[in-house]
């Protein structure tokens, strides 16, 4: 599902060209959730990006559901994302000017679906804000902004779902309920998950863990817990 050779990222900075990724080879199945641990500037924001296509490797290879993304250009990586991936941020994303339903329905309309609002009214119900739907993000709560954008990744049932430090800017009861619903749906729909965090109660809850220094992976994943264990380790 992903598969990473010899990944590498150069960026140019203002002291010159700086190296981010150095040689990174992962191997993620389909369905699996694997979580990336590291102290910050570690690159695994950086690794996320490259995966998304938001970042071209400098080198190497990235090669996600069976698509190399170096190849594409701009409108074959946008064409790639829709409905295949899914990242879901730290800092929501939400557009201000929209509700909560019209906010988790714009992928579907990118994607020429004519029920976008009904799916959308669906995802949110499922993440328990079906009474939010009309409501704009500056009218709602960090927990329900993180809901909704958590709706928004997962109503196109992507294969791929990408979560760069998703309880980063919440509580920790809000943040317990965000990653709770998280790994529930993305079970539901058989998604593949790579989460970035901090957190080593929610590095636990997945399949593998594996952990990033200077560019690098400094150890293979590693196997932490079957599917009942993992759920039993999402902090309360």
């Amino acid at each position: 599902m992903i598969n990473l050779v010899d990944l590498r990222l150069e960026l140019r900075g203002a002291a010159g060209r700086v190296s981010i990724l150095k040689g990174v080879d992962l191997h993620i199945p389909a369905g699996a959730a694997v979580s990336v641990v590291g102290p910050s500037g570690s690159g695994k924001s950086s690794l996320i990006a490259v995966i998304a296509g938001i970042e071209r490797p400098s080198g190497g290879q990235a090669i996600v559901d069976g698509t190399d993304i170096a190849t594409l250009d701009e409108d074959g990586l946008a064409r790639f994302r829709r409905g295949r991936l899914s990242i879901l941020f730290q800092s929501f994303h939400l557009i201000p000017t929209l509700s909560a339903l019209e906010n988790v329905a714009v992928p579907l309309e990118l994607m020429g679906q004519r029920d976008a609002l009904d799916r959308a009214a669906a995802a949110l119900e499922e993440v328990g804000l079906g009474h939010r739907i009309d409501h704009y993000p500056g009218q709602m709560s960090g927990g329900e902004q993180q809901r909704t954008a958590l709706a928004r990744a997962l109503v196109t049932e992507p294969s791929i779902l990408l979560a760069d430090e998703p309880t980063g800017n919440l509580d920790r009861a809000n943040g317990a309920h965000v990653m709770e619903l998280l790994f529930d749906l993305r079970k539901k729909r058989g998604s593949t998950l790579l989460l970035v965090t901090h957190d080593p109660a929610l590095a636990e809850a997945c399949d593998w863990i594996c952990r990033m220094e200077d560019g690098r992976l400094v150890s293979p994943p590693e196997t932490v817990a079957n599917d009942a264990q993992a759920r039993a380790r999402v902090p309360a």
